[in-house]
């Protein structure tokens, strides 16, 4: 009964989620909260003391994603009502005429960018009607957004499905940078044959092969950067890998290099040098804040983190307030608990820096006031399904952590050791997958499903970093069959009921996506870390 009870809250997740009259994720996840809730409060008889500190525990932990989406959206709005995207959407499809070379540069490279400042669905929203404004057709354009759209995920919106979606977990901070390191390792192999999957469902393989040396460039351009960097940090190696493949692609493009000979019906001058410059200035400006609060040997990251308080107030029976002299705004021993939560205000990628980066660039660019304060207001509106959502998430997985060993995700992690055993690296990115597929994100995922692959793997006594890797390499993955990312660019390229045809496809590259991981985790990960 306790195994039924367990499982059935994820059953029924994933029911509501892709059943005919689907419930989208912020209404369903906060139902299975509630559904968690009652199973916590009747069967578990865990009283209301602990369940009411682990809900307010959630509600303070949601301020962390749901800051960096709002700060992701207002970047993105910024970009739009400025003329930055359009300047960078005339730039980009007129470096070279040849649509492989376009496809990777704009679908790949700069979508891998978008992924690791942004995330959330924002590559794909931005590459995709760039890609259908230069004659592509939209479904398939859609399908090829989608598909590129995975290797850079787990470190997207500067890391955000890593550093957060494993948070509840409280593992020490050199375990998170192997496991960013063993998924960027997962992702690279993968890169070897998703792009070219992705190119075939737009192009024919004639022209494929005509310019493989081009497409290897530009994924090696990305990935090589990507994961040199995720050895030492799991913020930024999408970000920078990005930037950098994007360069290289462009100045290889420009050169022709690897590339068929196209004739050129495209435009050219339609923008100037300078306004490019201009265009990247704000993207520029977002690497350069980040690298400089990020660099352990500078000052800024250690005063970002100062955790030694400044002032403290005791709340009556809510818990103690504390704020530290880095501005991390605690919650500590709530109702009386052990339990605790913060927010690091500085330090979470979404004040510092989007919000700081848009407010320098607003009279760079001239923006009025009015579509300023547009810009603010609809990215706030913009937040508001993704709170519901991420806070359903978090107090499912706060209270199915509730009761140590006994804990529902301890049961469900127990009842797949037994079924699975040492196999279960073959099986990990798949759930990982199914969690992006009904929730929409990978941070969701690895915050819905982290517990359980961690459980598993202490169970069965498979490396936890390795599993963990895999979960964290199936949420990227699952983006290319999420409902959410789907029917968002659809929605962007007004493509009407072909969902399902979407999906046909994607899936293809999904399954093989998760073989490679399989392959990588049993043959390649053992020579590189001791697992």
């Amino acid at each position: 009964m306790a195994l039924f009870l367990s499982v059935f809250p994820i059953v029924l997740l994933i029911y509501l989620m892709v059943k005919r009259n689907a419930l989208p994720s912020y209404i369903a996840l906060p139902w299975i909260a509630v559904v968690v809730l009652i199973i916590q409060l009747i069967y578990f008889g865990t009283d209301i003391t602990t369940v009411s500190a682990n809900i307010a525990s959630a509600l303070i932990a949601v301020q962390t994603p749901i800051t960096v989406i709002f700060g992701a959206v207002l970047f993105n709005r910024f970009s739009e009502v400025s003329g930055v995207t359009n300047t960078l959407r005339k730039w980009l499809g007129a470096i070279n005429p040849n649509p492989v070379a376009q496809i990777m540069i704009i679908g790949w490279a700069f979508a891998f960018m978008i992924e690791g400042a942004s995330g959330f669905g924002t590559p794909a929203a931005i590459a995709a009607p760039i890609l259908v404004g230069l004659g592509f057709h939209p479904l398939k354009v859609a399908m090829v957004a989608l598909v590129m759209n995975s290797v850079p995920v787990s470190f997207g919106a500067v890391g955000t499905p890593t550093w957060f979606g494993f948070g509840p977990l409280q593992l020490p901070e050199n375990q998170i940078l192997e496991i960013g390191s063993m998924t960027a390792l997962i992702h690279a192999f993968a890169a070897l044959v998703i792009p070219v999957m992705a190119l075939r469902l737009i192009v024919s393989w004639q022209d494929i092969r005509k310019n493989l040396v081009f497409i290897y460039i530009s994924v090696f351009a990305c990935v090589v950067p990507y994961l040199l960097l995720a050895q030492v940090n799991y913020e930024f190696p999408s970000l920078v890998g990005g930037a950098i493949g994007l360069l290289i692609s462009v100045f290889v493009a420009n050169k022709g290099i690897g590339l068929a000979k196209v004739e050129n019906t495209l435009e050219n001058g339609n923008v100037t040098k300078g306004e490019v410059i201009k265009a990247l200035f704000p993207t520029g400006l977002l690497i350069a804040i980040l690298i400089i609060t990020r660099i352990k040997q500078l000052p800024f990251k250690a005063m970002m983190n100062d955790a030694t308080s400044w002032v403290s107030v005791q709340l009556g029976s809510l818990g103690l307030f504390d704020i530290s002299n880095g501005l991390i705004f605690s919650l500590k021993n709530i109702f009386g608990t052990t339990i605790s939560s913060s927010y690091k205000l500085l330090y979470v990628p979404a004040l510092i820096p989007f919000v700081v980066t848009v407010l320098i660039t607003i009279p760079v660019f001239a923006v009025s006031a009015s579509k300023t304060k547009d810009v603010f207001v609809t990215s706030l509106k913009q937040t508001k399904n993704p709170f519901f959502a991420l806070v359903g998430a978090l107090i499912m997985v706060n209270l199915m952590l509730v009761g140590g060993d006994g804990s529902m995700v301890k049961i469900i992690g127990k009842s797949f050791a037994e079924a699975t055993g040492e196999y279960w690296t073959l099986f990990a990115s798949y759930l990982g997958a199914v969690g992006a597929f009904f929730s929409g994100s990978n941070t969701v995922s690895n915050l819905t499903f982290g517990s359980v692959q961690l459980s598993t793997a202490e169970l069965t006594g498979l490396s936890v970093s390795l599993v963990l890797a895999l979960q964290s390499v199936g949420g990227a993955m699952g983006n290319m069959v999420c409902i959410n990312n789907i029917v968002a660019v659809s929605s962007v390229l007004n493509i009407n009921n072909k969902e399902g045809e979407i999906i046909k496809k994607t899936v293809v590259p999904m399954t093989v996506y998760g073989v490679i991981a399989a392959l990588v985790a049993l043959f390649i990960i053992p020579i590189f870390y001791a697992v």
